[in-house]
């Protein structure tokens, strides 16, 4: 969940009544509100943040509702008792992540016969897929207004995909984009998305312990947010450290720092298993650091706070799998 909405930010509430019959209709409607973001606070009332753009969405919702003899208004609102701003939000992070994941499902599965198509015909096939996985993945963003954590795994897969079935031309090209080396971290701004959790705590861990301890790490909203000159983005779309295929921003992190110590690969893999949840390396130890996590940030709001909380966590991981190898 981002902090780029204010508190107390107005909500549009669209409060409709349809009729039994044709039953298309009820059917039709509930296809546009998932089209458009809308999430349901009440049985037959949906909500969406208050922008232009949704207001106009809503209009058309109304004029086909009414249109089709049902009954409905849009008013807008701000929320005082019984739903806060945070839980409504996490209402629309909670729905936009369950439209990620089940992309990243399609997209891995994708992925797993990509190993046997070694056709032209199979290669064109996975292609048109892949668009289609990328169309779906940008209407998706296109309604995910507070920045669903699960954008970046999705990202991340296809995107994968996408450089697995490029021409060498295309592969020549990506090549050729600057990215820093170790040599070029220190001394860095590092910008991460704001309300940090499992990793972005484990990055800022990382940067401050293993390869910058004096980096300063800004806090700044997920969407919108233009980088200024010498900055490094982490856990950001499009950032420079960030997801990539199935590895989640501290893996890949890692592996750019060039920071080859199985004590940070075994941290690594906690951090993959709480963050992707897909259970790719089964460690034990993953549900008890995700509630720790979970507590963490709950208890602060502050995301510096959280880091503060959360290097200790992470320093008795350290020390733990070292002992441990010994």
């Amino acid at each position: 969940m981002n902090d780029n909405q204010s508190p107390n930010q107005p909500w549009l509430l669209l409060i409709h009544q349809l009729p039994s019959k044709p039953a298309y209709l009820r059917v039709k409607i509930w296809r546009r509100l998932q089209n458009i973001g809308a999430v349901a606070v009440k049985s037959t009332v949906y909500a969406l943040p208050a922008t232009a753009e949704t207001q106009e969405d809503f209009a058309w919702l109304l004029k086909e509702i009414i249109e089709g003899g049902g009954e409905a208004m849009v008013c807008e609102a701000r929320l005082i008792d019984g739903l806060s701003d945070d839980q409504a939000r996490a209402l629309f992070d909670t729905a936009r992540d369950a439209d990620y994941e089940a992309l990243a499902t399609e997209a891995r599965a994708l992925a797993s016969t990509l190993d046997a198509a070694a056709g032209s015909e199979e290669k064109n096939e996975a292609r048109a897929q892949i668009r289609r996985l990328r169309k779906q993945l940008a209407d998706v963003m296109a309604i995910d207004f507070f920045g669903a954590t699960g954008r970046l795994a999705a990202e991340g897969i296809i995107a994968a995909l996408e450089i697995r079935l490029a021409t060498d031309e295309d592969i020549n090209a990506s090549d050729s984009l600057a990215v820093p080396t170790a040599e070029d971290l220190k001394g860095r701004i590092w910008v991460t998305r704001k309300g940090v959790h499992i990793d972005r705590i484990a990055c800022s861990w990382l940067i401050r312990r293993f390869i910058d301890p004096d980096a300063v790490i800004r806090f700044v909203p997920g969407k919108g947010y233009t980088p200024k000159p010498g900055e490094l983005r982490f856990d950001m779309f499009e950032g420079e450290f960030t997801h990539e295929g199935d590895r989640c921003s501290f893996e890949v992190l890692l592996a750019r720092a060039g920071l080859d110590d199985p004590a940070l690969q075994a941290i690594a893999e906690i951090v993959h298993d709480i963050d992707l949840k897909d259970g790719k390396f089964a460690r034990d130890e993953a549900t008890g650091i995700a509630h720790l996590i979970a507590g963490i940030a709950v208890a602060h709001a502050e995301d510096e706070e959280r880091i503060a909380q959360g290097g200790p966590v992470f320093d008795n991981l350290y020390q733990y799998f070292r002992k441990k190898r010994r």
